[in-house]
């Protein structure tokens, strides 16, 4: 494919750089395709649209409930584009298609849905009375035109979830895609289309870096939402802050699965593909660092690398897979840099550590266990952001809360027990924006985000559309 192409008020056009990315399947190695290395002026040109749209009576007046059945076509469009959002973007970055038509099809429409309902629920006005007898209206308004930038690991959920907010409050928005799954665009494109939205209330760019810089930057954007790195959200934070605008971060994380003494092995081992290493260990929140009371480390360790052995490894495509590719042979190469780091520390690997056998092409490498691991170790401490388990002994409950929480992150986490009172209590006392008892499931109506170098602010739940809404109150 080449989707050289923008969204920019309403219409996919050219863009006016001459810069081309290739995107290439990690499966196969092969390049399948090229995308725009969008410049200023596409970025102008798609800011520009978006402030129209937002002055424009067909969007600047729609009520809560107008655009509540704007969501839901939104939702239907995408969920009648399901099957090629959720190939495209496979072919793009790896997902098995299983997880994938989960990830870019269904969870997608479900959130557009749920702000929909919040849309048309939520009051923009709500009076005060005032100590002197005077009344005070406080006034919920749009922000402005939202710049969000989404990443790879799975870009229809996290630009629903972005997206669905800055919509449901009235906001317009200028979307950045990563340049590893922007082919997938095209497709959205048409279900805006067909969901009837204004034209420029939706519009996008393709690019790098740069062309995110540009949109962080820009003075017509009023709010940044992004998902991403660390480093790189620290940067945004610095040049919005600058500008005093707006900003919400989900970044990176080194989340902790503690195993209390009571755990049931065979209940945490059936997690562990989808809570530790989901995609590869590619997504955010995975809890990669397991921790194990000292008295069952032994038996820990066994079933973890017992488990990871077991994991299906293979072609995306394949409905039996489980785990594919990297999304790139760099992230391959930092995913192998840290498994030599973990074995020059001293850690004793236990699973995995190479390439799959039998896949021979591909960004391939097995789900890895590492035992005799403390929490000083760079692989215990740096996101890695693959298949790579590290699984560290504690002696009582202090300590494993000591562990999880000496981390300069606080995204995710999950305690296995056979007492759930005692694994709420064990959460309560973890510094992380988001935790389970037994199960790991974001939830679309709470809030999700991180503490510490995790990020800031919230997404989801009426957190979520709150980031997208000024106050102003009127004193009468």
């Amino acid at each position: 494919m080449n989707a050289a192409q923008i969204l920019v008020g309403g219409k996919l056009v050219d863009s006016s750089s001459s810069a081309r990315l290739d995107v290439v399947n990690p499966a196969t190695e092969e390049k399948i395709g090229q995308i725009a290395d969008a410049n200023a002026a596409d970025v102008d040109n798609a800011v520009s649209a978006a402030q129209a749209a937002a002055r424009d009576a067909s969007w600047a007046e729609a009520t809560g409930a107008e655009r509540a059945e704007y969501l839901r076509a939104l939702a239907a469009a995408v969920n009648g584009k399901g099957e090629e959002l959720a190939a495209a973007v496979t072919a793009q970055n790896g997902m098995p298609l299983t997880m994938s038509r989960y990830a870019n099809d269904l969870l997608p429409a479900d959130s557009y849905r749920y702000f929909a309902t919040l849309a048309e629920s939520f009051e923009q006005e709500r009076v005060v009375p005032s100590l002197d007898g005077s009344t005070t209206i406080v006034r919920r308004e749009p922000v402005g035109v939202a710049g969000l930038i989404v990443p790879w690991n799975g870009p229809h959920t996290l630009l629903s979830w972005k997206l669905g907010a800055a919509l449901a409050a009235g906001c317009t928005a200028v979307i950045k895609a990563a340049p590893e799954t922007s082919l997938d665009l095209v497709h959205f494109a048409e279900a805006v289309e067909e969901a009837g939205i204004p034209p420029g209330v939706i519009n996008f760019v393709t690019g790098g870096a740069e062309t995110g810089k540009l949109l962080v930057k820009h003075p017509g954007t009023a709010k940044i939402a992004f998902t991403g790195s660390t480093a790189a959200g620290k940067w945004i934070a610095e040049a919005c802050g600058a500008a005093l605008k707006p900003v919400t971060l989900e970044l990176g994380g080194k989340s902790a699965a503690i195993l209390l003494d009571d755990v049931d092995l065979t209940e945490f081992t059936a997690n562990i593909p989808i809570v530790c290493i989901p995609n590869s260990g590619q997504i955010c929140y995975s809890n990669t660092r397991i921790l194990a009371p000292r008295s069952r480390y032994a038996e820990v360790l066994d079933a973890v690398a017992e488990t990871a052995r077991a994991i299906p490894v293979g072609d995306p495509l394949d409905a039996g897979t489980a785990a594919g590719p990297l999304v790139s042979e760099r992230q391959l190469q930092r995913v192998n840099g840290y498994i030599e780091v973990g074995r020059q520390e001293g850690a004793t690997l236990v699973a995995g550590g190479g390439r799959p056998s039998g896949l021979d092409r591909g960004f391939f490498v097995e789900p890895t266990v590492f035992g005799d691991v403390d929490n000083s170790m760079r692989i215990a401490r740096e996101e890695i952001f693959g298949p790579v388990l590290t699984v560290l002994p504690y002696d009582d409950e202090a300590d494993a809360v000591r562990i999880a929480n000496d981390s300069e992150f606080g995204l995710g986490g999950v305690v296995f027990t056979c007492d759930p009172e005692r694994g709420r209590d064990v959460a309560r006392r973890v510094q992380t924006g988001t935790i389970g008892v037994n199960r790991y499931a974001i939830a679309m109506d709470a809030p999700f985000g991180g503490y510490k170098n995790s990020g800031l602010g919230r997404e989801l739940g009426p957190e979520g559309l709150g980031a997208y809404l000024q106050t102003k109150s009127m004193y009468v």
